[in-house]
């Protein structure tokens, strides 16, 4: 089983494979970071660890059933002319969930202050949780069909998970927290969650938009949107009078 440790090209899969996943969970953080957000300070940090850490223990499980994961792209019916598996039930209905979710995190933002903290003691521990339990499952059935699709050795794809996971716990807070500091940081975040959501929905349509495309418009907007907030910082900052002479 550990025969891969003496073959580089298992260690360039694992780099490789860590780092896909790491650019994978983006979408999983910024999630987490906006549902976390609806919780009290104290418990925030403590959601984001353990709605990663499922997001950890889902992939893993799903490596270990790959016989299951695989049966998964096996039709089961036809809608619309198109044939429909169980991965793209789970696709189409993830999407959908976060379509939905964002729309309402969006309008809670437009909404107002007042409205944004009742909803602030309406969000339950548990029910946060839930909500990441779920989406957890989508991102790593995507995650782990992609694992499965570079790297044919089970321990390379489990160390590389678990790595990546790691680096995503520690960003998480440095995330969550500028996202929350940033209004409209926090709207693009939400902007980029109903892209993915349309995506995850046309996917499980067999319509595929190359993910090249869709990262490099998140990119660019990311990039945009920060030079909006140093241009902000610095028009905010005070000018200095110099004392006549």
């Amino acid at each position: 089983m550990m025969e891969w440790i003496a073959e580089p090209q298992a260690w360039i899969a694992l780099a490789t494979l860590t780092t896909l996943e790491v650019v994978l969970g983006i979408d999983n953080i910024i999630f987490i970071s906006i549902l976390v957000s609806r919780l009290p300070d104290q418990q925030r940090h403590k959601a984001r660890i353990m709605g990663l850490s499922l997001a950890m223990g889902m992939r893993i499980a799903l490596l270990l059933s790959l016989a299951w994961v695989m049966r998964l792209t096996t039709p089961l019916f036809s809608l619309l002319g198109e044939e429909i598996s169980g991965r793209d039930i789970i696709l189409i209905g993830g999407g959908l969930f976060l379509l939905a979710k964002s729309t309402l995190e969006i309008h809670n933002s437009l909404e107002g202050a007042e409205e944004h903290s009742q909803g602030l003691q309406v969000a339950s521990f548990g029910a946060i949780l839930a909500q990441i339990a779920i989406l957890d499952i989508v991102f790593s059935l995507d995650s782990v069909i992609t694992a499965i699709g570079m790297v044919s050795q089970i321990p390379v794809m489990v160390i590389a998970i678990v790595i990546a996971v790691l680096i995503m716990m520690v960003a998480s807070k440095s995330i969550g927290e500028f996202v929350d500091a940033h209004p409209t940081v926090k709207m693009l975040a939400l902007s980029f969650l109903v892209l993915i959501g349309v995506t995850l929905i046309a996917e499980g349509f067999d319509l595929h938009i190359p993910k090249g495309y869709i990262y490099f418009s998140m990119a660019f907007s990311v990039t945009v949107e920060m030079l909006n907030l140093r241009l902000r910082k610095k028009a905010r900052a005070p000018v200095k009078l110099h004392k006549p002479l």
